[in-house]
């Protein structure tokens, strides 16, 4: 039996989503065409937008289907990009992130700056919070707009969402939020929450991978950067995908229905796991915000090293980190939060999600000593026995 804890970054699809999927599956037609089955296939696609807009606290022409969050946040930062004011007088060239965004959202700006784009990172604090002060300071120049991630997906702090909105706001700037880590997890409505632009993802709350959603606002003149049929709203060409669609709908409406009990119940979860891992001797980073994410880093031990211990004893968790063609790199995060390249290599990543329960943070908490104990005498330090638990 293995014990899966690595919700964020793929949850297991509900069975909800895997009801409203298989339902839609064996039909034929392609909801832009006009005859009947065309209409149907339409009906789905449409029944699924007005569900999640309804969920997320937006108007059904403000969800733009995409393939996922990566594209969301694509179409988001190039789509402000490239409908910024023309010529020289009143441009506003700046984009604007956090130093602990995702790989969708740091490396479409860097690519950005090479068509001249100003990008500005403002940095975190130690517990990943983002430096307000330095948000302002940025905003003194003309920006188009500003990103900042809602919760972050590898230490799960919440980020001040409402003064970002009111900086950005203040200085005229579009306003955009990574919430794939978010939805499910604290509530989000896209209208209260002052945003222009807002990206999420099934797969992350247990919907099918393959699809996700923009939220933006419907006076917002957004561009296109990839052209084809003009599918949704002309900003995202392609057929479009109504099974799928159904599913994200349906593993949304789940998650935002039972969001307070579940809160409380993967904070309980959590909180139990943090406790036995303090007493192995592991430290807590990021501020506690998300519940079902806790990042520990445990000194003196390679994280990959304890990562692969524990997938052999049956634990699947992430180091959180990069990895580029099977060599672990240490987190941009937890260097952005102030620690060392040694300590950054030592952080481990566990994420609960639905299906989560009492008996994994037990099979969690039973396999930590031997692993750790194991990873220490590979990283050459003592043969330090720790004692497990009980209950």
């Amino acid at each position: 039996m293995r014990t899966y804890l690595d919700h964020a970054a793929s949850s297991p699809i509900v069975p909800e989503a895997v009801q409203a999927f298989t339902a839609r599956l064996g039909s034929a037609g392609n909801a832009s065409s006009l005859h009947t089955s065309g209409r149907a296939a339409r009906a789905v696609l449409e029944d699924a937008r007005e569900q999640l807009a309804d969920d997320l606290g937006a108007h059904p022409t403000e969800v733009v289907f995409t393939s996922g969050g990566t594209e969301a946040d694509n179409l988001a930062i190039q789509g402000a990009w490239r409908a910024r004011p023309a010529g020289t007088i009143g441009r506003r060239d700046r984009l604007i992130r956090s130093a602990v965004e995702h790989p969708a959202v740091t490396e479409t700006m860097t690519a950005l700056e090479r068509e001249g784009a100003d990008v500005a990172v403002v940095g975190v604090d130690r517990e990943c919070v983002l430096d307000l002060e330095a948000l302002a300071a940025a905003l003194t120049v003309p920006t188009m707009l500003t990103s900042v991630m809602w919760v972050n997906n590898e230490t799960g702090t919440v980020q001040p969402i409402d003064e970002v909105v009111a900086l950005a706001r203040n200085a005229d700037s579009w306003v955009h939020s990574d919430a794939i880590q978010a939805v499910g997890h604290v509530p989000v409505h896209f209208a209260d929450s002052g945003l222009d632009l807002l990206s999420v993802s099934a797969h992350k709350v247990g919907g099918p991978v393959g699809i996700g959603a923009l939220l933006a606002r419907r006076e917002l003149p957004l561009r296109a950067y990839a052209f084809g049929g003009g599918q949704e709203r002309d900003l995202r060409s392609g057929t479009a995908a109504p099974a799928l669609a159904a599913a994200f709908a349906a593993a949304v409406h789940r998650a935002v229905k039972n969001l307070e009990a579940e809160t409380e119940r993967l904070a309980r979860l959590t909180d139990r796991l943090r406790f036995a891992i303090h007493l192995f001797g592991g430290v807590s980073n990021g501020r506690p915000g998300s519940p079902g994410i806790l990042n520990v880093s445990f000194p003196g031990v390679r994280a990959d090293n304890l990562l692969m211990l524990l997938d052999a004893a049956g634990i699947d968790c992430s180091t959180g980190s990069a990895c580029t063609a099977g060599v672990n790199q240490p987190s941009p995060v937890l260097l952005a939060m102030g620690r060392s390249e040694d300590e950054a290599l030592e952080s481990l990543r566990f994420s609960l999600g639905w299906n989560s329960h009492a008996g994994d943070m037990q099979r969690a908490v039973e396999a930590l000593p031997q692993a750790l104990r194991r990873a220490r005498l590979a990283a050459g330090g003592p043969d330090t026995e720790i004692v497990a638990l009980d209950g």
